[in-house]
C-alpha cells in the first residue's frame, strides 16, 4: 500500500473543502499523512482523523510563513523521507504549484499539476487547453508530486475514523531558501460571502457590466452566493483578480452559476464548466456562453438581475 502524504497549508480553525477532497483522494490511494504549517487547532485535528489521517507532521520552527516558498518546500521534502511517502498531495494554488515544483526539484520527483483525478495506482487525469481534452499520466520517479484542483471530487469521510499521532519535523536551514522575508501583509476585508472557490451557488460577472457589479453583487446577497468575474473584468479593474473565474483564475464546481454579460469565451468555460447548472444572461443571442448553459436569457442583464433579484427577495419573506 502507497504512503500518501497531504500538505495543508495553515488549515485554520476549520478545513477548507479542497482540503478534505485532498485527504478523500489520499486515503483512497494508500495509507495518509497529513504536513501542516500553522497552528493545529483540536477542531481541526479530529477533523483530519475523521478523514483518514494517520499521522500528522508540524515544522520545528513556526515562521514558515515569514518567507516565501522556499522553507515549506525544505520542510515538506524532510516530512517526505521522513514518512516515506511515495505521494505528495498538495491544492492547484499559485502557491502549491510553486511548492510542488521546488519539491520535485529537492526529490527529482515527477510533479503533475491540474489533477482532477488519481486512479489507485497514480495515475492521474488532468484537464488541458482549457477543458477541451483530459489527459492521462504517471510519474515514473520513486515520488510523485501532484496538486489537484478545487472541487474535484465530493469529500467523504473514512468509513472508521483514526486519532493521527503527531511528530515535529526539522526544517533544513538552508539561507537560499529563507533569502526573501515576508515584510508586510494586508489582510482583505471580509465581504460575508461565501468562499469562490467552495460556494454552492456563483454569480458572475463579465465585460457586459460595463464597471457596475451592483446588480450581479445584489442578485448574489438575495442567493447568499459567491461572486465571480471574467478575465476582462478583473484586467480592467472594475473588481479584484482574487475574484477571478477562469482558466488562470480559480476553477468553480457550484450547484448553480449564473453568467451576466460573460461571452462564455473557453478561457471562462474552463474555470467552471463542472457546474451542476449553468444560467447565463446575455445580450447577444449569438454568444458561446449558450452553448454551455443549462438556461439562457437573452437580454439585458440591467434589467433582467434586478427582476430576479427583487422576485428571490419576495420569495424570502
Amino acid at each position: 500500500m502507497a504512503k500518501v502524504l497531504v500538505f495543508i497549508d495553515t488549515p485554520g480553525r476549520a478545513l477548507k473543502k479542497s482540503s478534505l477532497e485532498l485527504l478523500t483522494i489520499a486515503r483512497a490511494l494508500g495509507e495518509t499523512a497529513v504536513a501542516f504549517n500553522g497552528e493545529l487547532h483540536d477542531d481541526v485535528a479530529a477533523a483530519l482523523g475523521e478523514y483518514g489521517a494517520q499521522a500528522l507532521y508540524r515544522p520545528s520552527v513556526d515562521d514558515l510563513d515569514d518567507y516565501l516558498v522556499g522553507p515549506k518546500a525544505s520542510y515538506l521534502a524532510a516530512a517526505v523521507q521522513t514518512s516515506g511517502a511515495t505521494i505528495v498531495l498538495a491544492e492547484n494554488s499559485a502557491e502549491g504549484k510553486e511548492v510542488a515544483a521546488r519539491l520535485g526539484i529537492k526529490l527529482g520527483a515527477g510533479v503533475i499539476t491540474d489533477v482532477v483525478a488519481v486512479e489507485p495506482d497514480g495515475t492521474a487525469h488532468k484537464s488541458v487547453l482549457a477543458g477541451s481534452y483530459m489527459t492521462t499520466a504517471r510519474a515514473t520517479t520513486p515520488v510523485a508530486v501532484l496538486t489537484v484542483k478545487p472541487n474535484s471530487i465530493t469529500p467523504a469521510p473514512a468509513i472508521t475514523g483514526t486519532a493521527p499521532q503527531a511528530a515535529t519535523i526539522e526544517v533544513p536551514d538552508t539561507a537560499t531558501a529563507a533569502s526573501a522575508r515576508v515584510i508586510a501583509r494586508n489582510e482583505k476585508s471580509a465581504s460575508g460571502r461565501p468562499d469562490l472557490s467552495e460556494a454552492r451557488i456563483v454569480v458572475a460577472g463579465g465585460r457586459g457590466v460595463d464597471g457596475n457589479f451592483g446588480p450581479v453583487e445584489d442578485l448574489a446577497d438575495a442567493l447568499g452566493a459567491a461572486i465571480g468575474a471574467s478575465r476582462a473584468a478583473t484586467d480592467a479593474g472594475w473588481i479584484g483578480h482574487d475574484a477571478q473565474v477562469g482558466q488562470t483564475g480559480k476553477t468553480v464546481s457550484p450547484q448553480l452559476y449564473i453568467s451576466a454579460g460573460i461571452s462564455g469565451a473557453i478561457q471562462q468555460k474552463a474555470g467552471m464548466q463542472t457546474a451542476k447548472v449553468i444560467v447565463a444572461v446575455n445580450k447577444d443571442a449569438e454568444s458561446p456562453v449558450f452553448e454551455i448553459a443549462d438556461f439562457g436569457i437573452v437580454g439585458d442583464l440591467f434589467q433582467v438581475l434586478p427582476q430576479a433579484t427583487e422576485e428571490i427577495n419576495k420569495r424570502k419573506g
